[in-house]
């Protein structure tokens, strides 16, 4: 037998390594994601900040805390009722023809007390007993603008139970009140 001259192979070596190449492709990566982390918290961050500056401006009433320091006679209204923001507006109706106008309406800070507390206003001479009988008899409460010390406008309001409050209800259902809402 005729011996086979050799062939000629490459020399043997090992496998080509990628794992430097792997190494460079990973920190690519994981820089890439830092960034992206990085800017989504940024963004969240300066979201926050623009949207809890609070601007206490009576121009901006955004909070609970400004219409309570709005309020004639805070303190007691606080202590005593709930401070509340009040709209006056005149409608005017005419029959021949039909027609309905409004008056631009002004909003103002006032307070209503809870009729627990509405003997406050017979005691500084506010109201005379005659007027708070016939208040409470209606199961009605007093609300007011302007400071007791100087001439505030006074008057027997009612709560409006069918009037749902539709941010807390926006189905439209009706929840039973809690006994500290009762005025």
């Amino acid at each position: 037998m005729a011996r086979r001259p050799p062939r000629d192979y490459p020399p043997r070596s090992n496998p080509p390594r990628y794992s430097s190449d792997s190494q460079l492709g990973s920190k690519i990566n994981y820089g890439m994601i830092g960034l992206l982390a990085g800017i989504f918290v940024l963004g969240i961050g300066v979201g926050i900040g623009f949207s809890s500056t609070a601007s206490f401006d009576p121009q901006n009433v955004a909070s609970r805390e400004v219409i309570d320091r709005s309020a004639p006679n805070a303190e007691l209204c606080v202590q005593f009722g709930a401070s509340a923001i009040v709209t006056d507006m005149r409608v005017f109706i005419t029959l021949n023809p039909f027609s309905v106008f409004v008056t631009q309406p002004s909003m103002q800070p006032g307070c209503v007390l809870r009729r627990a507390n509405i003997g406050l206003l017979e005691q500084q001479r506010l109201v005379t007993a005659e007027q708070l009988r016939d208040c409470k008899n209606r199961m009605n409460t007093f609300g007011f603008t302007g400071s007791l010390e100087s001439k505030p406008n006074i008057a027997c309001i009612y709560p409006n139970e069918a009037a749902g409050n539709l941010f807390l209800n926006p189905a439209g259902s009706v929840n039973p009140r809690s006994e500290t809402d009762n005025f």
